[in-house]
């Protein structure tokens, strides 16, 4: 089994040769700057790894891996125009550097780019991999409509907003490992634990980077603590704020929900010590750590070599251990 560092050395190489060189610059010139920003590249890094379980030959996979990148950057572009977010990875976001309307297009290009990628991907399951592709392409964009929907609500239950991160953040990372997994000649069965495997890992993840949106280090984080809070995101921390909280304390979150214009520190230190005193802090420390706990042993069950169960505890360990 290859390690993280051998598979995203293949990852970077690969980025460095997708060709964006042409005119109209205003469109592929954004495009460059978003994928040089980097990132965690968990997406290709998880369906690389999927394959390797299965096949030494991962270059197989790498179009695909490819595609689910090009895919979640252009997810990142969409969503900073809608959120209205200047900074992504300690940089300007595209929005905020070339313009709202050039975020937009180019995102759009970057869809078309996902989907040639993945149509070169030599293997006999092309449709089922294009089937998984589009199921988790419709799933993000439900997602993210709950997302917005959520912002003009204030009674999300936690069901629901786990649902909305199920559809918008963990079916890519579930994706992407049937994908790999289904090119290194998996079985349906072994397919479908990888999947579940993601999903858990993309849940824990995303209620991770909830918290470090608001109790995170901006240095390590890439972009401003407390955008959520400023925004009055419908995170799993405020919802189970205002599910627990006294009237006394209901009644102080909202008035803070509700103000116009409010000064940007004193909201944000007000709604956290909130959050700390109605103990959704603790709350969504214990539901991470509930969803690391069921991907792991979803690996434990699954009957593939030790090395290949290593890596991915040990990745898991990193998304629960991370500050960015």
């Amino acid at each position: 089994m290859l390690s993280v560092k051998a598979i995203s050395d293949v990852i970077d190489a690969e980025i460095s040769k997708i060709q964006l060189d042409k005119e109209p610059k205003g469109l592929y010139e954004p495009i460059s700057y978003s994928l040089s920003l980097g990132g965690k590249r968990m997406r290709p890094l998880l369906c690389l790894a999927s394959c390797a379980i299965f096949s030494d030959d991962i270059q197989r996979a790498v179009p695909s891996a490819m595609a689910l990148e090009m895919f979640h950057n252009f997810t990142l572009l969409h969503d900073d125009v809608m959120d209205n977010a200047s900074i992504r990875r300690n940089k300007p976001t595209v929005a905020a550097k070339y313009g709202a309307n050039t975020a937009i297009l180019s995102g759009d290009e970057m869809i078309i780019e996902a989907y040639r990628l993945l149509a070169s991907t030599d293997t006999p399951f092309f449709s089922l991999i294009m089937d998984t592709f589009n199921e988790m392409a419709t799933g993000v964009c439900e997602g993210q409509q709950y997302d917005m929907d959520f912002e003009t609500r204030n009674n999300v239950t936690v069901e629901e907003y786990m649902e909305m991160i199920r559809l918008k953040t963990s079916v890519l990372v579930a994706a992407a490992m049937k994908i790999g997994a289904i090119i290194g000649g998996c079985t349906g069965e072994e397919a479908k634990a990888l999947y579940d495997y993601g999903i858990n890992i993309g849940l824990s993840f995303q209620l991770q980077d909830d918290l470090l949106d608001t109790y995170g280090n901006e240095a390590t984080f890439g972009k401003a603590i407390g955008g959520d809070i400023m925004e009055n995101k419908k995170t799993y921390l405020l919802i189970t704020a205002l599910r627990n909280a006294d009237p006394m304390q209901k009644k102080e979150l909202m008035r803070w929900l509700e103000m116009e214009n409010p000064d940007r520190q004193q909201k944000i230190d007000a709604v956290r010590a909130i959050y700390d005193a109605t103990g959704a802090r603790r709350a969504a420390e214990m539901k991470i750590e509930e969803y690391y706990v069921r991907a792991n042993a979803i690996m434990k069950r699954m009957d593939i070599i030790a090395d290949a169960k290593r890596f991915f505890f040990d990745f898991s360990d990193n998304m629960l251990k991370r500050n960015r």
